[in-house]
């Protein structure tokens, strides 16, 4: 089967073709690399993925979203060393996402009480959490955010990581920057999609700077943000030429914003019945349980689910692009990789069972039991991270 042969990516042999996609593990207290962390990911490389990627690698400390995010620091390297060794221990190879909040967040202890993306604005999603007010990243933030993601990448590889994924997608900041819905600005940096592209392509090029010409740079984006002003295949499509034109080693297809439409790239049942559960802020509780089912609505979910807008990626560059969205059997894995797509990833299926590649692998089992539920979705924050609620895999 294709899917388990060697793939080489860049300078980087991988022993498969299926990539354990980014979840939020929720498995860094104040941002401290915990051992279950370590074991998360060290299940998933036992399990057989040829990539495992961690999730939210902060580029400074406003990048964040939470407190308990990975902060790519020169004092985190020997507990993200420790991590690399145990993903590596196991087979696997090891990528982390650079990434930054921009415009919206929760986390506390930041320097001031707004926050910064492309344009001024409300901050919803972390109006509760102190931070009401967005205003516009000024030249000098931007410059130094650049600098910023060539720091981290330089850090990640310094700690043993073999890739990285620029976080471009689901309503983080750079996604904020390519998005019309959210990029109103009116200097080089907004307007039309060359300025929007301007942030990212500078990011690019500064996080190759760091980590040399043979060193894997995958890149997340949105195929669609899910709504009606949000970003549309159309520029996905363009966004993807400039990438590739920019030197990027593979393209992880995906879609959705955070804040307006999650449930675009999770698909079927809503989690916020558990989400309110496990909510420790009464405020937040109260908010979610009157305001929630405007954004967590049911959404109906079918198999390879981005397929129709992938193809039409597919079709447009040359680039190794990696499938993602609603891989779920053998079947689902044998279509991408027909398709065109060099890689698959994969996240819930995993969580559900992180055994279950091994078990495609040697005939065991052809589909996976993941229901769809989300119920992982709503349990990130809890004291046990991300998991699967039905199994309580991975341990």
């Amino acid at each position: 089967m294709k899917a388990f042969e060697t793939w080489k990516l860049a300078g980087l042999t991988l022993r498969n073709r299926i990539i354990k996609t980014a979840t939020f593990e929720g498995l860094c207290k104040n941002g401290v690399i915990s051992d279950e962390l370590i074991n998360f990911h060290k299940r998933h490389a036992e399990g057989g993925v040829g990539l495992s990627t961690v999730a939210y690698g902060a580029v400074s400390p406003d990048a964040r979203t939470f407190n308990d995010q990975i902060l790519l620091e020169e004092d985190s390297v020997p507990t993200l060393t420790k991590l690399t060794d145990a993903i590596h221990g196991a087979g696997a190879a090891a990528s982390i996402q650079l990434a930054h909040a921009g415009g919206f967040t929760r986390a506390s202890g930041r320097s001031t009480w707004v926050t910064k993306g492309p344009s001024g604005g409300v901050n919803s999603y972390g109006m509760l959490s102190g931070y009401p007010v967005m205003v516009p990243l000024n030249h000098s933030d931007i410059d130094k955010i650049v600098d910023d993601y060539g720091s981290a990448a330089a850090i990640a590889k310094k700690a043993g990581f073999d890739a990285v994924e620029i976080h471009m997608g689901h309503g983080y900041m750079l996604s904020q920057f390519l998005s019309p819905a959210t990029n109103k600005r009116t200097d080089d940096y907004g307007g039309i999609l060359d300025n929007r592209l301007r942030l990212p392509l500078r990011i690019v090029k500064s996080v190759r700077n760091a980590v040399g010409d043979d060193f894997p740079i995958l890149v997340k984006t949105n195929l669609s943000d899910g709504f009606r002003a949000g970003l549309k295949i159309d520029e996905a499509i363009l966004i993807a030429q400039a990438l590739e034109k920019a030197g990027v080693n593979a393209l992880v297809m995906s879609g959705g914003f955070v804040s307006k439409t999650p449930m675009y790239l999770f698909r079927g049942d809503s989690p916020l019945q558990e989400m309110i559960k496990a909510e420790k802020n009464p405020i937040h509780k109260l908010m979610l349980k009157v305001g929630g089912s405007k954004i967590f609505k049911d959404m109906p979910f079918e198999e390879n689910y981005f397929r129709d807008h992938a193809l039409k990626i597919r079709k447009a560059v040359q680039m190794p692009l990696v499938y993602l969205g609603g891989v779920r059997t053998v079947d689902n894995i044998k279509k991408a990789l027909n398709d065109g797509f060099e890689a698959v990833a994969m996240g819930r299926p995993l969580l559900h069972d992180p055994d279950l590649l091994n078990k495609y692998k040697n005939g065991i089992e052809t589909i996976s039991a993941c229901t769809n539920c989300n119920l992982c979705v709503g349990v990130m924050d809890t004291p046990q991270g991300v998991h699967c609620v039905i199994t309580g895999q991975p341990k």
